[in-house]
């Protein structure tokens, strides 16, 4: 196995191709920029899948759920503060589910002013299936 060093977000997009990702989607915004970055450099040279850049953080949700509903593997990736941007079809694809896969990867700084707000509000937004505890035991303190 080839051994490589990566930052981050690489992996993260790196983990999605090796599970069999179909589609990415994503708008522009540090730090999550690096993963479609990613994305978009392997696509052009595998072929394999496709990576592109939306207009906006809602768009690059409901592309993604689109294919989701296709029976696909999909990923989006955006800005924490992006996610108040796709609330709208992110909340309500609780409601729909999926058809395939579905990863929603939020990105925010470890500087961030606000990680106390983003994740009571990541409390409130807890979709079937998705790999955010209800036990409150394995949970991290808000602090």
């Amino acid at each position: 196995m080839k051994s490589e060093i990566l930052l981050g977000d690489e992996a993260v997009a790196l983990g999605a191709i090796h599970a069999g990702m179909t589609a990415a989607y994503s708008y522009p915004g540090t730090p999550a920029s690096e993963i479609m970055e990613y994305l978009i450099k392997i696509s052009r040279r595998d072929r394999t899948f496709h990576a592109t850049w939306c207009i906006n953080e809602k768009v690059a949700f409901e592309e993604s759920l689109g294919v989701s509903f296709a029976g696909k593997r999909t990923m989006v990736s955006m800005k924490h503060v992006g996610l108040n941007v796709a609330a709208d079809p992110f909340m309500n694809s609780a409601l729909t589910g999926t058809g395939g896969g579905l990863v929603v990867a939020v990105a925010t700084t470890p500087a961030c002013t606000v990680p106390k707000t983003s994740r009571i509000a990541a409390t409130t937004r807890i979709l079937p299936g998705s790999s955010v505890s209800s036990r409150p035991a394995t949970r991290r303190p808000m602090t």
